[in-house]
Order: C-alpha cells, then sequence, then structure tokens
C-alpha cells in the first residue's frame, strides 16, 4: 500500500497541508471530530511515502494544542463535564503509554491495517 503512482509535490502538499489544518480546527473545536479519524486519514493522502510512525507522532503533537485550546475555549463557556473528563484522562493515560510502546514494535503493514480498521468502523458508525 504504497501509492507508487502518487508523487508529492512540495508546495502544493503544503498548501493542502495547511487548508488541512484549517479545516481540523474548525471541526475538532465544534464536533470534535477531526484531530484523529479525519487528521491521520489527510496525513496518510498526502504524506503516502513517510513512515506511519512519523505520521502519527505528527498527528498526535499537532492534536495535543489543538485540543488543549478548543477545550479551554469549551471551558470558558461551561460546557466541559468534569466527571467525564476525569474518566476520560483516567483511562487515556495508561493508554498513551501501551500505544507508544506498542507503536515502536509492531510493524508497520500490521498499524495499517488497524487504523485502516479504526477508521472504518469510525467512518461506518458516523454513517449510521
Amino acid at each position: 500500500m504504497k501509492n507508487e503512482g502518487m508523487v508529492e509535490h512540495p508546495r502544493r502538499t503544503a498548501v493542502l497541508t495547511v487548508i488541512t489544518g484549517i479545516l481540523l480546527g474548525v471541526l475538532v473545536s465544534r464536533s470534535s471530530v477531526g484531530a484523529g479519524a479525519i487528521g491521520m486519514t489527510a496525513l496518510l493522502m498526502l504524506y503516502p511515502r513517510r513512515p506511519l510512525a512519523q505520521l502519527v507522532a505528527s498527528e498526535i503533537a499537532h492534536a495535543v494544542p489543538l485540543t488543549l485550546i478548543a477545550g479551554m475555549g469549551h471551558g470558558y463557556l461551561g460546557s466541559i463535564n468534569w466527571p467525564v473528563l476525569i474518566a476520560l484522562l483516567i483511562g487515556s493515560l495508561p493508554g498513551i503509554a501501551a500505544g507508544s510502546l506498542a507503536s515502536t514494535r509492531v510493524p508497520e503493514t500490521t498499524l495499517r491495517a488497524i487504523l485502516a480498521a479504526v477508521l472504518f468502523v469510525v467512518g461506518a458508525r458516523l454513517v449510521v
């Protein structure tokens, strides 16, 4: 799944990446959909020859400030459910450690298959 026919054009790719960032900012702040699912899909399409682990790391590094700023905005508006947030963080923090370790030990083809399956399920749930 290397996308041999796709040629990266650095300037075009940079412009599309900025546009993707704008769209993700709007989507994440309005619906929380985007940072992981749409962002990772966009990066895979824009940078098909980059190692998956590098794209995942870039997306995570992007998602942290993006969601922090969106979260601060929602906090200012008073729309955060604090018990839900705390429960999510309690589960997510160990998950981050496990996922980071696994991503360095699992073959790239397996990671791509897992990512494709997750994106498919998320897409199907959004349609249904």
